[in-house]
């Protein structure tokens, strides 16, 4: 048996800012619940004192009430990077008697096979478990409900992500329509002890009716009012990108040392092209051959096309010249002064982080500034690794308005199966070293066979 309670709880950073507040729900036993909400808002420091006050161990300081019932078991975000070694499937080969699971992101550094893996685990499994994840199709198949984090604090929407998004619009709509009704009888309320007042003037008997009328507006106002509609994410990113050779990339017998046999393609302007298989087959060793890193051991040829610039994101957002330094630094050191760069992060939603060092940000955070210094870079190709894996919902379907929008060649090395939709062909690489050429993705969908 295992459960979850989390009752009004909240958070503050050192600095003094609320990060969250009055955040409160349940996971009952032997429930799957997915934790959502914009990069930054708290999900994972919440998930590490509900883990906290599972195992006992020292936490910061927070207001509220968080109980865990049965022995848990936790994942952190970074397994599978910057060899913090385990694996996800780790997790389940222990066959302990945790009665509780929480993970947080488990879906990030899994191959498609994984995820799917994944996705079965959660079903069979009896253990009560809450896991973070911006990944729709494991949102999709894993979750019985789904606990958001926005507004300084959460709701829970009681059935699947494929009802999610009206569900949330139909809360908004309401939470605007109360604010509005609480406005409208405010004022009703100030109108009349405005009036009630005048008439006091003349008469005495009106004089006990306004300060009866002022009594209930002080009321009304200790009340305080409904919640306020949650501010919308508004993340606007553009990449211009530019016309280059009809020839982008052009690789002939292209061996990567110890990870492929040969292989041979051409990828001309404008195409969006997905690099998909499983985990240590090369895909990532590609896209940094593509960006011009000299260290990758290959043999054949691998070329780019004229006016052909290159822009790559990083998987694990290991960017050593950035440590250190804040955003607004960063951004001044590309000839953007203050008010440019404020703009620049305004538009995606870092301008809270614009003081902060690009180590200390979320892996989202440090997701959408590597985007942005896509924007900055001029790059006429993007070599986009892993994109999506820390993105929250609207940041990744942000990136997906961007990118059709961009004038240019993309190359993605992804596992999100909602984003393979907009791709347009597809480079395999099979643990056997081969690599197929594939027009379609069809095999990609759930319940579809592995690709490899």
């Amino acid at each position: 048996m295992g459960a979850i309670e989390v009752g009004d709880a909240g958070y503050r950073l050192p600095g003094g800012r609320t990060l969250f507040d009055d955040v409160s729900f349940r996971v009952g036993d032997g429930q799957k619940v997915a934790m959502v909400g914009a990069n930054g808002v708290g999900k994972t420091t919440l998930l590490r004192l509900i883990a906290a006050t599972a195992t006992g161990e020292p936490h910061d300081a927070h207001t509220g009430t968080i109980r865990v019932d049965g022995p848990a078991a936790v994942m952190d975000q970074l397994v599978g990077m910057r060899g913090t070694g385990g694996t996800m499937r780790d997790l389940y080969l222990l066959r302990s008697d945790a009665a509780v699971l929480l993970l947080d992101e488990p879906d990030n550094f899994l191959d498609i096979p994984g995820k799917r893996w994944l996705e079965r685990r959660l079903e069979e499994s009896r253990k009560t478990v809450l896991f973070i994840s911006h990944d729709r199709e494991l949102l999709a198949a894993g979750a019985d409900k789904i606990v958001t984090i926005e507004g300084d604090g959460a709701w829970t929407h009681g059935g699947s992500f494929a009802s999610y998004h009206l569900a949330r619009a139909d809360r908004h709509a309401r939470l605007a329509d109360d604010h509005k009704r609480w406005t409208e009888e405010r004022k009703r309320l100030v109108e009349l002890v405005r009036i009630m007042k005048e008439r006091a003037k003349v008469s005495d008997a009106n004089a006990s009716r306004a300060r009866a009328l002022e009594t209930r507006l002080r009321h009304f106002d200790e009340a305080g009012p409904p919640q306020e509609q949650p501010k919308a994410q508004r993340i606007t990113m553009r990449i211009a990108g530019g016309r280059t050779g009809k020839r982008a990339i052009t690789i002939e017998d292209l061996g990567l040392t110890d990870l492929t046999f040969p292989f041979s393609v051409e990828v001309s302007y404008g195409e969006r092209v997905g690099v998909l298989g499983a985990n240590g087959t090369g895909k990532s060793h590609l896209l940094r051959l593509l960006g011009g890193d000299g260290t990758v051991a290959h043999e054949g040829r691998c070329e780019l096309g004229a006016r052909v610039v290159p822009g790559h994101f990083s998987q694990t957002h290991d960017h050593p010249e950035l440590r250190g330094r804040t955003l607004v630094e960063v951004l001044r050191a590309r000839d953007l002064d203050l008010g440019a760069s404020m703009g620049r992060l305004r538009r995606y939603e870092l301008q809270d982080a614009a003081d902060q060092t690009f180590e200390t940000l979320s892996g989202g955070q440090q997701a959408r500034f590597q985007i942005l210094l896509l924007e900055l870079g001029g790059a006429t190709l993007l070599l986009l690794d892993e994109p999506t894996d820390n993105l929250d919902l609207v940041s990744a379907e942000a990136l997906e308005d961007a990118l059709e929008a961009f004038d240019g060649t993309v190359v993605a090395v992804t596992h999100d199966r909602w984003f393979l939709r907009s791709l347009d062909r597809f480079l395999v690489f099979s643990e056997d070293g081969e690599v197929e050429v594939r027009d379609e993705f069809s095999w990609a969908r759930p319940g579809a066979a592995s690709p490899t």
